[in-house]
């Protein structure tokens, strides 16, 4: 089974998602609403079987900030950026200048923690009602006045988060802000001269170098470390139905682990944990070794938009709700649909409607949510798209420019 390392005793799975929604919009719906359901074990299906290309989605790296926050100056910790020269010869340098994993986790795991979230869920039938709900992730502090990155699926759902830093303190925490596209979610407990991590540069990470991976697995052992290797720089994936470009390792994941840090050879943070493959394969082979995280290019870009504005503003979008339809429903065929448009926004500019299929977006067929979101992810605000549509039995292309998920 193919997971995500929910907020661990959650199960999210996803038959259709709508995307791009503003808080509190219902769409319309061009057939039957699939609903999206927890269950009570935490992890998310990978679909192994529909991985698409994509980009980043994110505008550029990560560079070292000093941001105004409504508790003061933040500074988030960097490391010294490698030069070309370097970046060439890491390769066959990096065995000799790694730290042992002794000494990467003595300069890391103080800015790893447990985090513990409460919430409350509804269930239906005879016997239903509303009962609270308990689960715990792991998260990376990347600030000394207290900012902690963690992954959405962790948070999600929570009213309550309490932190356990590496020295055994507890903390109330606040819900900075959360994004589930990335999967990322920021928290803030009230704290000064916290050990945070060195952020590193994810970009420039090779297939072969060290990895060491610190969390809290099972959510009740707090700064495990385990260890192996970079399997993957860039691996393209579909998880709960988002197309991600995730580093893989071969270094123990296990449920609890999802939003604690992935160090390279030097301690420095370059990724946040937030899946993992277990099981086995529809032919009965064993998976193992094989775990996933967030490149911190990316993870931070998101952490640092919701410091400041609480929600991602620069992320290219049509502007439309989606439905994405599986098999044909009545008079209409399989294929992902536009459910309703955002007013004003970039598609009904260009003239497309509510119950129009997309087709194709620049030359690419469109069948699922993820083989859009694919597609958008490699773009900009302000790029062009050729969107071909299908109304009424006749298709037509029109074409977009992409605005700014904020607006």
């Amino acid at each position: 089974m193919s997971e995500m390392n929910e907020n661990e005793n959650t199960n999210s799975t996803v038959d259709a998602e709508f995307t791009e929604r503003p808080a509190g919009a219902e769409p319309k719906t061009p057939s039957h609403d699939k609903k999206h359901t927890r269950k009570s074990h935490p992890v998310l299906t990978i679909a192994l079987s529909a991985v698409v290309g994509l980009g980043t989605g994110f505008a550029g790296g990560y560079a070292a900030v000093k941001s105004n926050s409504s508790n003061g100056t933040t500074v988030v910790y960097k490391a010294a950026q490698s030069t070309a020269a370097t970046t060439q010869t890491s390769a066959s340098t990096s065995s000799s200048s790694d730290l042992t994993t002794t000494e990467i986790a003595a300069k890391a795991s103080p800015s790893v923690v447990e985090i513990q979230v409460k919430g409350t869920a509804t269930s239906y039938g005879i016997f239903g009602g509303t009962y609270e709900t308990e689960a715990a992730g792991s998260g990376v502090i990347i600030s000394s006045d207290g900012y902690i990155v963690t992954n959405n699926h962790v948070v999600a759902d929570g009213n309550e988060y309490t932190v356990v830093t590496s020295d055994g303190t507890s903390y109330t925490a606040s819900l900075v802000g959360t994004d589930e596209k990335s999967d990322i979610a920021v928290l803030k407990i009230e704290a000064t001269g916290l050990t945070a991590a060195t952020i590193g540069d994810s970009d420039t990470i090779q297939v072969g170098d060290k990895a060491v991976v610190i969390g809290n697995p099972l959510g009740t052992l707090g700064g495990t470390v385990t260890d192996g290797i970079i399997s993957a720089t860039n691996r393209e994936m579909v998880i709960n139905n988002e197309s991600m470009n995730l580093i893989q390792t071969n270094a123990a994941i296990n449920s609890g682990n999802s939003g604690g840090g992935l160090f390279d050879g030097q301690g420095n943070l370059i990724g946040i944990v937030n899946a993992k493959d277990s099981g086995t394969t529809s032919s009965g082979t064993v998976i193992e070794g094989l775990g996933f995280a967030i490149p911190i290019n990316d993870a931070m870009n998101v952490a640092q938009q919701l410091m400041e504005n609480g929600k991602v503003t620069d992320r290219a979008t049509l502007g439309v709700y989606v439905k994405e339809l599986s098999q044909d429903t009545g008079n209409y065929k399989a294929g992902l649909y536009v459910s309703d448009v955002v007013s004003g926004g970039p598609a009904e500019q260009a003239g497309i409607k509510a119950y129009d299929r997309i087709v194709s977006v620049d030359g690419t067929e469109i069948s699922s949510y993820s083989d859009l979101s694919a597609i958008l992810n490699k773009k900009r605000v302000g790029d062009t798209v050729e969107v071909v549509i299908e109304r009424d039995g006749s298709q037509k292309t029109v074409t977009v420019t992409l605005g700014a998920s904020g607006n």
